[in-house]
Order: C-alpha cells, then structure tokens, then sequence
C-alpha cells in the first residue's frame, strides 16, 4: 500500500473537552468533524491538490517527517504540491478526544504512521497544529 510521506494518517490525536455526560456525547460529534477534516485531506492527496489541504493547516503548523525533517505550513504544502499521489488511503484510523487545551512528483511506496493533533480554534473551525510520521517496518 502507498501512503504519502507526509500527509496520509493512520492515527489521529486531536483535543477537546470531556468533563461531563453532555460531553462525552459531544465527543462523538468531535470525533466524526475530525474523521471529516482528515478525510479531505485524504482527497487532497488523491486528486492532487494541496489547495484542499491549506485551510487544514494552522499558521503555526508543524510537521515532523519520519526521517527527522521538520516543516512549516509553507513548506509542507510545498512539498505535497511537489509530490503526485498514485495511490494514498487510510487504515486504522482513531481519534482520540483528550480535554481543552488553549487556543517532488516521484512515486514511492512508504509506510508510515501518522499523528496529528487538531485545535479548535477561536474562530471555532478546527485546524491541524502539528502531525508526526513514524516509519512502519513491513
């Protein structure tokens, strides 16, 4: 299976509140809004459009490669346009609600896992602060 180096997860990590009943019910909603965020990023990768993936992304975004490399909103959306997806799907998606917090066009064949964590925002639109890759021995 083909994923992107960068952009197509396998685990999620996003935050929000559960401090009582209402939002623990809540969190189902949390959940499918963040299932909803990462699947256009998926399309993203699948049509070949980072433009999808852009408003995804928090001014301050993060990304931590698997082999080390970190970049910036700028640079990662660089480097997906740069890249052109054969093939990108996920497996053994999970999000996970915590609690508040404040506000090159080569194929390749990885497998990676990824972790993201997703604000809600003051504005109230979710975006992602930062994902993490690891390499996944086959």
């Amino acid at each position: 299976m083909k994923h992107t180096p960068g952009l197509c997860l396998l685990g999620l990590l996003s935050l929000f509140s559960v401090a009582s009943v209402q939002a623990q019910q809540a969190t189902g909603g949390t959940e499918k809004a963040i299932v909803a965020l990462e699947n256009q990023w998926l399309k993203s990768q699948q049509t070949n459009n980072p433009d999808l993936t852009a408003p995804l992304l928090a001014d301050k975004f993060v990304y931590t490669s698997a082999d080390g490399k970190v970049m910036n909103k700028a640079q990662s959306l660089a480097d997906e346009k740069a890249t052109k997806y054969t093939f990108a799907d996920y497996e053994n998606v999970q999000v996970t609600v915590f609690g508040d917090t404040d506000s090159s066009g080569k194929p390749m064949d990885v497998h990676e896992r990824f972790t993201d964590t997703w604000v809600k925002m003051p504005d109230g639109k979710w975006q992602c602060v930062a994902t993490h890759s690891s390499a996944i021995k086959m």
